[in-house]
């Protein structure tokens, strides 16, 4: 007898629809997630269809944020959470960028995406061209630098305070109070290898004991 063949999961059936579309450079799964890696240029029409036509019908994008790959020659991974209430389905749609090159806004096709392209600039150093309110959302506006790049001090740059003197909100360098140093996380009972008392018994006396 021929062994039954499995039926295709509906993650799977989503990326055989997903993958001759323009645009899309590769699908696979991940943790039986479907994920879609897009050209950036292409990026805005895919975006499009996959909200439109019928079969995909991703009415909301739920979240967008990046990754920081150092080694890479494009550095930034832009990833886009869709979901689609109607079918009940979700798809992670990944592009690739660098510090130069932006990121086209899908603002237009999800208004809500503001926020979250304002802050993965915020964060870290992505552009997303045609945007049309690209400033910093949780940093302060003098803040340098972009937090959650992997190569970005864990100090930082600048330290805030307020100064009485001034009677202003100053930015200074940074200034340790002090090193960092390695610190012994033992207990006090775990550290110690000699108790009070313990000399006596050493010495082969024992408190009390008759001559």
């Amino acid at each position: 007898m021929a062994e039954a063949q499995e039926a295709p999961t509906p993650q799977a059936g989503l990326l055989a629809a997903i993958a001759g579309m323009p645009g899309v450079l590769r699908t696979y799964l991940e943790k039986d997630e479907p994920v879609v890696s897009a050209a950036r240029e292409q990026l805005l029409g895919l975006m499009t269809a996959l909200r439109d036509d019928r079969r995909f019908a991703f009415e909301q994008c739920m979240d967008v944020c990046g990754v920081d790959w150092p080694e890479r020659a494009e550095r930034f991974d832009v990833v886009y959470n869709l979901l689609s209430v109607s079918l009940n389905q979700r798809l992670r749609v990944i592009v690739a960028t660098d510090e130069q090159h932006p990121v086209p806004s899908v603002w237009t096709i999800w208004p809500a995406v503001t926020w979250w392209e304002r802050e993965a600039w915020d964060l870290f150093g992505i552009i997303f061209e045609g945007q049309p309110d690209l400033r910093r959302i949780l940093t302060d506006y003098g803040f340098e630098g972009h937090p959650l790049r992997k190569d970005f001090p864990l100090t930082g740059y600048v330290e805030v305070r307020y100064d009485e003197e001034r009677q202003q909100v100053v930015y200074e360098p940074v200034r340790l109070t002090q090193d960092f140093r390695s610190f012994d996380f033992l207990s006090p009972w775990e550290a110690m290898t000699s108790l009070p008392g313990d000399e006596k018994a050493r010495d082969g006396r024992v408190e009390g004991a008759g001559s």
